[in-house]
C-alpha cells in the first residue's frame, strides 16, 4: 500500500473525475440554498439564477444579512419568484444539528465560530421534508454565468451524490494554501459547498461545524461518495489575510481534511487515520507552514502584504500547536457516530410533504412568499407564509 508524501499535497483533482454532460440533458432543480451572512445586495446572483431555473430560493440568514431585508430586496429584483427567508440562530440549535463534533471542540482553540453549517444542514432538512430531490447549494459571493450549467450538473445525479462545478475567479482555498501559493508551491482547488448539486434522496452525510465542511459532507466512512465536476462558477475576490483570526479558525479543520485526502490520493482509507498517522501529518502540516512564510528578499516584495500574511501563517501555526493526534483521532471517532445518527434519522420513513408543512414540521421561523406553481409568465399562485415558531 503506498505511503502519503511527506510533502503538501497540492491538488486532490485526479479523486473525481471531470464530465461534461450532454448539452441534450438537463434536470429541473428544485430549490437553491443560500447560506447568507452578508447584506441582502450579495443575493442578487442566486435571485436571477432562481428565476432562470423556476425554483425556490431558500435563503437562511444571520449576521449582516436579515430575512426581512432578504424578501424585500429579492421582491424587487426578482419578482414573483418563490423565496422563503429564514433568520437563523445559532444559539437555538434544532435538536436534529446538535452534533457531538461541535461539541468536542467547544472551549478549545478549535471551535469555530461560524453557522454555514447549521445552515446548509437546516437546508438538507428543508429540502427531505418539502420532497424535494436536487438543490444547489450556492454561496452569496459565487457566481454562475450559465444557469443550463446548474441542470446539466442536477442530470448527473442519478448516478452521483453531488456534483460540483469548477470554481474559477478567486482560488477557494484556507488561508495557509493561499500563502502556500504565493510562496511559489503547487496548489490546485476542489469540489466545494459553495456550488454544489446535490441529490437530496441519494445523500446521507452532513455538515460539521469546521472548516472543510464540506469535504467532510462529500465523504463517509469508507471515502469519497459518488461525485463528479461539471459546469463552471466564479468566486468573488477576498483578502485571505486581512484577519489573522481566519486562519486560526480554519486550521483544525484544514489538518483533518487536507490529512485525509492526503489518503485517499494514495489509495489508503482513511481508516488509516490513526494516531501514528496523524503524527507524521502535523509534523507535513507546521513544515509547510514554514515553508510557506515570505522571503523578504524576494524581488516582488510587498513588505505591508507580507507582514499579514506572516501574521496568519502565526495564528494558523499557534492553533496547530494545539492539534495533538489524540484529538485528530477522538474527533473523527465523533464524526463518525455523528454520522450514524444523522443517518439513522434520515432513515425514518416519511411523506413528502408541501413546503409550507415541511416548515411546519421544522418549526422554521419564516418570512415567505411562495409561489405553487410557475409558467412562461410568471407564477400561477402564491402564498404567504407567517412566522410559525423558533428554530
Amino acid at each position: 500500500m503506498p505511503e502519503p508524501s511527506h510533502d503538501h499535497s497540492g491538488s486532490h483533482r485526479d479523486l473525481v473525475s471531470i464530465v461534461e454532460p450532454s448539452h441534450a440533458f438537463s434536470s429541473k432543480i428544485d430549490a437553491i440554498i443560500v447560506p447568507s451572512a452578508r447584506p441582502s445586495n450579495c443575493l442578487a446572483e442566486a435571485a436571477r439564477l432562481a428565476r432562470e431555473l423556476k425554483c425556490h430560493l431558500v435563503v437562511l440568514c444571520s449576521r449582516a444579512a436579515t430575512r426581512s431585508e432578504a424578501i424585500a430586496f429579492i421582491s424587487k429584483v426578482a419578482p414573483g419568484i418563490s423565496v422563503v427567508a429564514i433568520d437563523v440562530r445559532s444559539a437555538d440549535v434544532h435538536p436534529a444539528v446538535n452534533f457531538a463534533t461541535s461539541r468536542r471542540l467547544m472551549h478549545t482553540p478549535m471551535h469555530r465560530g461560524g453557522d454555514t453549517s447549521l445552515k446548509r444542514n437546516l437546508g438538507l432538512l428543508l429540502a427531505r421534508t418539502a420532497g424535494w430531490r436536487r438543490i444547489l447549494f450556492l454561496d452569496d459571493d459565487i457566481q454562475i454565468d450559465d444557469a443550463a450549467d446548474i441542470r446539466r450538473a442536477g442530470s448527473l445525479l442519478d448516478s452521483h451524490a453531488a456534483v460540483g462545478l469548477a470554481i474559477g475567479g478567486y482560488p477557494d482555498n484556507s488561508v495557509v494554501c493561499h500563502a502556500h501559493r504565493e510562496a511559489g508551491g503547487e496548489q490546485d482547488t476542489f469540489i466545494g459547498g459553495g456550488a454544489l448539486v446535490v441529490n437530496v434522496t441519494a445523500t446521507t452525510s452532513f455538515f460539521p461545524n469546521v472548516y472543510n465542511e464540506d469535504w467532510f459532507f462529500l465523504l463517509d466512512a469508507g471515502g469519497l461518495r459518488p461525485i463528479t465536476i461539471a459546469g463552471t462558477a466564479r468566486q468573488q475576490q477576498y483578502d485571505p489575510f486581512a484577519d489573522p483570526e481566519r486562519a486560526r479558525s480554519e486550521e483544525f479543520g484544514d489538518v483533518l481534511a487536507e490529512g485525509l485526502m492526503a489518503l485517499l490520493d494514495v489509495g489508503r482509507p482513511i481508516s488509516d487515520a490513526d494516531a501514528d498517522y496523524w503524527v507524521s501529518y502535523i509534523d507535513t502540516r507546521r513544515r509547510l507552514i514554514a515553508a510557506a512564510r515570505p522571503s523578504p528578499s524576494r524581488p516582488d516584495a510587498d513588505p505591508e502584504r507580507d507582514e499579514r500574511i506572516r501574521a496568519s501563517l502565526d495564528a494558523a501555526l499557534t492553533c496547530l500547536s494545539s492539534i495533538t493526534p489524540e484529538l485528530c483521532v477522538d474527533y473523527l471517532r465523533a464524526w463518525h457516530s455523528d454520522l450514524e445518527r444523522w443517518q439513522a434519522m434520515l432513515g425514518v420513513e416519511r411523506t413528502a410533504t408541501t413546503i409550507e408543512v415541511a416548515l411546519k414540521e421544522l418549526r422554521l421561523e419564516v418570512q415567505a412568499t411562495i409561489q405553487t406553481a410557475f409558467d412562461t409568465d410568471g407564477p400561477i399562485s402564491a402564498v404567504t407564509v407567517p412566522a410559525v415558531g423558533r428554530l
